[in-house]
C-alpha cells in the first residue's frame, strides 16, 4: 500500500504547526519590544498611540484576511441558481491601450481562450492614439477573431475615457476590464463570472501576479507586493464584502450599475481639475455608493506587467498614491453611511495611518538620531516583525510561491523611500499627466 498521502499529510501538518509556533513565538516578542517601547514613549504620546495603534490595526488585517475563505466560499462562490455552469451571462471585454505592441496580441488571444461559450465572449479594444504598430496589430487579430471590436482614436483621450467608450460599446451583461498588458488564465475564467449569480454582488477583482517576476530583483519584490496585496489585504476586505480597489488590471463589474454612472465618473475633479489616474478606485467607489458588494476572488488568475526599471517603479508609485489620495477622501464622503462597521475599524484607520506614517517615518528615521542621537530600534525592529508574521502567513496560503522572501525588500524600500512618496504625491497632486510604463 502507498503510503505517500499520508506522509504528505504528516509533513504538511508539521510545517504548519512550525508556522503557528513561530508565529506565536513572533507575536510574544512583538508584545514583549511594544511594552518596551511604551515605557521608553511615555512622554511621546503622538508616538505611543501611533506604535499601539498600527500593531492592532495590522493584525486585525491579518485576521480578516484568515477569514476570507470561510466568508468567500459560504456567501459568495456557491451557486445561486442550480449548477454555476448553468450561469452564462454574456461578457464584454473592455481594453483600452496604447503603444502596446508588446503585448496586445497575447492580451487579446487570452480572452477569446477563455473556458467559456465563445458566442457570449466578445472583446472591445480602444487603441488610445498609439504611435507604434497597435493599431496594425490589432487589425490582424480582427481576421482571426469576428468577435473582436477596435475603436482606433488618432489623438490621446486617456484611459478613463477609453474605458467609458467599451463600456458604452459593450453588449455583456458582465464588463470585464483588462489593462493592455493582462490577461486572465483561461481555466479560471468562469470563477470570475460566477459570483454574480448573486445580485448583491456589483464587482469582482482578479487575483494578480506578475508575468515578468523573473526579470530583476525588482519585479521578485513587486510579486511578493502583489501576492501580499491581493491574498492578505484585498482578502482581508473582502472579508466584509467591501473591496475598495478592483484592480484595473483585471476586474469585472455589473454592467448595469455602472452603465448610469459613467458621465460623473468621467466628469470627476479634485480642486478644480479633472482626474486622471485611480480610474479603478473611482469605479469601485461609484459601485459602493449603490450600495453593492465589492469582492476579491483567490480563484481567478491574472497576469501582468510590473515596472522592471526604479524609475518606471517610482512614476507607478506616485500616481497609485494620488489615486489613492483623492479617491479615499471621495469615500470618506459616503462610506460612513454605506458601512459604518467597516468605516469606523478599517476605512478610516488605514486612512489615518497611511497619513500618519510617513511624518512618524521622519521623526524615527532621521530627527530623532540627528536630534537625539536615539538610533531607531523599536521602530525597525517592529516594522520587520509585523513583516514576518505576514510572511509566515504567506508561506501558510503558498509553499509553492518563491518570492516570499522579497516581502522583506519591500519593508524596507516602503519603509526608508517609499513612506516619503506620500508627501512628493501630495505636493505635486495638481500635475494631472497619468505616467508612463
Amino acid at each position: 500500500m502507498d503510503g505517500r498521502p499520508y506522509w504528505n499529510w504528516i509533513e504538511n501538518v508539521l510545517y504548519r504547526s512550525v508556522l503557528l509556533f513561530l508565529a506565536l513565538v513572533t507575536l510574544l516578542v512583538i508584545i514583549y519590544l511594544k511594552s518596551r517601547s511604551s515605557i521608553a514613549l511615555v512622554g511621546d504620546p503622538v508616538l505611543f498611540v501611533y506604535t499601539v495603534g498600527i500593531t492592532m490595526f495590522q493584525l486585525s488585517r491579518l485576521l480578516s484576511a484568515i477569514l476570507y475563505r470561510r466568508t468567500n466560499h459560504l456567501y459568495l462562490t456557491a451557486p445561486v441558481h442550480g449548477a454555476a455552469e448553468a450561469y452564462e451571462p454574456a461578457v464584454s471585454f473592455v481594453i483600452p491601450c496604447k503603444n502596446e505592441e508588446a503585448a496586445i496580441a497575447r492580451t487579446v488571444t487570452k480572452c477569446f481562450e477563455a473556458q467559456y461559450p465563445k458566442d457570449k465572449l466578445e472583446v472591445i479594444v480602444i487603441n488610445d492614439g498609439s504611435t507604434d504598430r497597435t493599431i496594425d496589430i490589432l487589425r490582424d487579430l480582427q481576421k482571426r477573431h469576428p468577435r473582436l471590436m477596435v475603436v482606433d482614436w488618432k489623438e490621446n483621450r486617456g484611459k478613463r475615457h477609453g474605458m467609458a467608450e467599451g463600456i458604452r460599446m459593450a453588449k455583456g451583461e458582465i464588463i470585464v476590464q483588462l489593462d493592455s498588458d493582462s490577461y486572465i488564465s483561461p481555466e479560471t475564467f468562469r470563477s470570475l463570472i460566477r459570483p454574480f449569480q448573486n445580485p448583491e454582488i456589483g464587482a469582482i477583482c482578479a487575483h494578480a501576479d506578475p508575468a515578468n517576476a523573473e526579470t530583476n530583483w525588482l519585479t521578485r519584490m513587486q510579486a511578493a507586493y502583489y501576492f501580499v496585496s491581493f491574498r492578505i489585504l484585498k482578502a482581508a476586505e473582502s472579508t466584509f464584502m467591501t473591496v475598495f480597489c478592483c484592480s484595473g488590471c483585471s476586474s469585472a463589474y455589473r454592467r448595469e450599475i455602472i452603465l448610469p454612472i459613467l458621465d460623473q465618473w468621467l466628469a470627476e475633479k479634485f480642486l478644480g481639475l479633472p482626474v486622471t489616474w485611480g480610474e479603478d478606485r473611482a469605479l469601485t467607489n461609484w459601485v459602493l455608493r449603490q450600495n453593492y458588494r465589492t469582492i476579491y476572488s483567490e480563484q481567478v488568475h491574472a497576469h501582468t506587467i510590473c515596472p522592471d526599471t526604479f524609475r518606471q517603479f517610482l512614476k507607478q508609485q506616485i500616481r497609485w498614491k494620488k489615486g489613492w489620495l483623492v479617491n479615499s477622501i471621495f469615500a470618506s464622503a459616503f462610506i460612513i453611511r454605506r458601512e459604518p462597521f467597516v468605516a469606523l475599524t478599517y476605512f478610516f484607520p488605514l486612512f489615518i495611518i497611511s497619513l500618519i506614517t510617513p511624518f512618524i517615518a521622519v521623526k524615527s528615521l532621521i530627527l530623532g538620531p540627528i536630534l537625539r542621537g536615539a538610533l531607531p530600534l523599536y521602530y525597525i525592529s517592529g516594522v520587520f516583525l509585523m513583516s514576518f508574521v505576514m510572511t509566515l502567513y504567506y508561506r501558510w496560503l503558498s509553499r509553492e510561491n518563491k518570492y516570499w522572501p522579497f516581502v522583506f525588500v519591500w519593508s524596507a524600500i516602503n519603509m526608508v523611500f517609499l513612506s516619503f512618496v506620500l508627501f512628493y504625491s501630495v505636493a505635486t497632486i495638481q500635475n494631472r499627466k497619468w505616467g508612463t510604463r
